[in-house]
């Protein structure tokens, strides 16, 4: 039987993380507002909404390094359907604390500050919930295994102030499960709380997938090839990891020197014991992909290239200068993972940017995987640039304008030099939309799917950029500022568009 790829035909999809969405109190959330965006997408016959990953973030709000692989980001949880559904009680919303309503970024402080606070009330309200609640609860928590681990580091964590664990205490760092049983017993109030706001966020992104699911749209999630080193799945799997048992750092991941860096890159993640998970049958990747297919339908794996080979560095080092490209097992694994689903395809993206080797592209086609192509990339005046729409070659790809890493394409335009703006303007008769421009010469091109983020829809300047790699500060933090019906005609707009190209289902 012959593999097929995910992307079958010419379509559209928007990216924009869920945080973005208006609505919620503080960011966006699996509610109304999400329901909303699906039904807005729907309506223009755009099929395709692409979002970052869902799970919780670190300290600078990135949800690539985050502490699980498998929760949800407790910012998601909607207060208005606990509060619908009887699971919280509250007179007064107010007391709930400050909002972000009425602005453009949101303070994770505050979102934090929400959590908490509805933690408690949803620790408040369990006693008086029916026994089928109960019931329903506890049986998600015996089929998630990861829960337990999960809320348990959480509040550890909490108890030692945000330390990472290897600065615990012995007992807790080393994961003494007998010293632990005793110690999660007087702690069960605070771990019955994380487990609820994560059955909460499960229950409600659910609903969202099966609403989206009735309306045609697929969901696009996203899946970091390394976990954070301050992670439950290291916590709890450090012999999964190349860690040793201090949390000290045996080897770390990164990539090499290259045009960009002449020290390379250095990621301060553990890399993985391939060995050790040879013979585990892979167990703990495919409990990670089986969590992700629960939740989405399709999954952009970042860091495809780490599934062919990875650059290995001493835990010690300080630059990523001195290290050893080390083979993966990426074959073996997507075979099984391709078994547990059953299909005939992987419903997978690889995520192929930068310098790409043949082990690489020959694993990605072996599977049928659709690669990415940015455009943002492609006119530095080099005509063999693969990003160039006249060398995208084929129709197994993702075209983007940019994605959460880059620049809008206004502040990407105002920033190249005038003669690439001179060129493109010459070959692609730019006008005065420079984002617009771009969205077209996306559709124009061969792949079957074009995506664009939502602030290229709205030309939107670096004011609106998600993340600029390399810094910590003032990332992750937009969102949209308007009701949904404000921006509908420019959704209407690229959908229009999309149908010149054969791209929307209007």
């Amino acid at each position: 039987m012959p593999v097929e790829s995910i992307i079958a035909r010419k379509s559209l999809g928007v990216l924009m993380h869920p945080t973005c969405i208006p609505g919620g109190r503080v960011c966006g959330t699996f509610g109304r507002g999400a329901k909303e965006w699906i039904r807005k997408l729907h309506k223009h016959g755009i099929e395709y909404w692409q979002f970052l990953p869902l799970t919780p973030t670190d300290s600078t709000g990135s949800p690539y390094s985050s502490p699980s692989s498998f929760a949800l980001n407790p910012w998601f949880l909607d207060i208005d359907n606990l509060i619908e559904k009887g699971f919280i009680y509250i007179s007064d919303k107010e007391n709930l604390g400050p909002t972000n309503q009425d602005k453009d970024h949101f303070d994770f402080a505050i979102a934090d500050n929400l959590t908490k606070k509805i933690g408690l009330l949803l620790l408040q309200g369990w006693s008086s919930q029916s026994e089928e609640r109960k019931i329903n609860f506890n049986k998600w928590v015996r089929r998630h295994s990861w829960v337990e681990d999960f809320a348990t580091f959480v509040v550890i964590r909490e108890e030692f102030n945000m330390l990472p664990w290897w600065e615990w205490p012995r007992e807790f760092k080393i994961k003494n499960n007998k010293f632990l049983k005793s110690w999660i017993k007087k702690k069960s109030e605070e771990i019955l709380i994380k487990k609820l706001i994560q059955w909460h966020l499960d229950e409600q992104w659910s609903d969202i997938k099966n609403f989206a699911k009735s309306r045609n749209i697929k969901l696009i999630g996203d899946l970091p090839f390394y976990v954070s080193r301050d992670s439950a799945d290291v916590w709890s799997n450090k012999s999964l990891f190349s860690i040793f048992k201090n949390g000290d750092l045996i080897f770390q991941s990164g990539v090499p020197p290259d045009y960009f860096s002449s020290t390379g890159q250095l990621w301060g993640t553990p890399t993985y014991f391939w060995s050790k998970h040879k013979r585990t049958n892979f167990n703990w990747w495919r409990k990670r992909f089986q969590r992700q297919f629960e939740l989405v339908d399709i999954l952009r794996f970042d860091h495809f290239r780490g599934l062919a080979g990875y650059w290995r560095v001493n835990g010690n080092s300080k630059t990523a200068i001195i290290g050893k490209w080390i083979n993966s097992p990426g074959k073996t694994l997507l075979n099984k993972v391709k078994k547990d689903l059953g299909g005939n395809y992987l419903p997978i993206i690889a995520e192929d940017l930068g310098v790409i080797t043949p082990d690489v592209e020959k694993l990605r086609k072996n599977f049928e995987l659709p690669g990415m192509k940015i455009l943002q990339f492609a006119f530095d005046g080099n005509e063999d640039n693969p990003y160039l729409p006249k060398n995208i070659e084929g129709e197994n790809w993702v075209v983007y304008t940019g994605t959460h890493d880059n620049s809008t394409t206004v502040s990407w335009w105002e920033n190249l030099d005038y003669e690439s703006q001179r060129r493109i303007k010459d070959e692609y008769k730019f006008s005065e939309n420079p984002s617009w421009d771009l969205i077209e010469v996306g559709m124009e091109t061969n792949a079957n799917l074009f995506i664009a983020p939502l602030q290229d829809l709205l030309s939107l300047d670096d004011s609106s950029r998600l993340n600029t790699p390399g810094t910590t500060k003032n990332n992750w933090k937009w969102k949209l500022n308007c009701p949904l019906e404000e921006i509908e005609n420019n959704i209407k707009m690229f959908s229009e568009l999309g149908n010149n190209f054969g791209r929307s289902l209007i």
